[in-house]
């Protein structure tokens, strides 16, 4: 079982190479600029929030979450990006991430934790359909 904690100011390499491996993953590319501005505010926490799960040491995934208000509730919980090394998926690391989110929205009282993810995504939704409830949204992104 992996340990994972709030990401450190240590893991910013290998942080950045495991965010890399998820925008890849996703076909997306961002300048080096959004990678410094996102580790800044994940250290600040400032409105988004990371932890990293380590095995024998070494950082092998992550996950970034954020919380806002909406019409429903005053807290939800988005659980943004996950991602684990791929050589050690489905050893426990994205369950841990997610409980490790779980536990920071339930502390904050948030009433809801959800995510999104591509329905091609085959590998991940073996798990998140184990730990959630695909309520069946579909996601639009306005482009105009």
């Amino acid at each position: 079982m992996p340990d994972v904690m709030a990401l450190r100011p240590e893991d910013r390499a290998r942080w950045g190479e495991l965010w890399q491996g998820y925008l890849t993953f996703y076909k997306t590319a961002l300048p080096e600029a959004r990678y410094a501005e996102t580790w800044r505010r994940l250290m600040a926490g400032e409105g988004l929030y990371g932890f990293g799960a380590h095995v024998d040491g070494r950082l092998v995934g992550i996950t970034h979450c954020l919380f806002h208000a909406s019409t429903w509730a005053d807290d939800v919980c988005y659980l943004q990006d996950l991602f684990a090394e791929e050589a050690l998926r489905g050893r426990g690391i994205g369950r841990a991430l997610i409980e490790a989110v779980a536990g920071m929205a339930r502390a904050r009282g948030a009433s809801r934790l959800y995510w999104m993810t591509q329905d091609s995504n085959a590998t991940a939704r073996l798990l998140y359909d184990r730990l959630a409830s695909n309520r069946g949204f579909i996601r639009y992104d306005y482009t105009g």
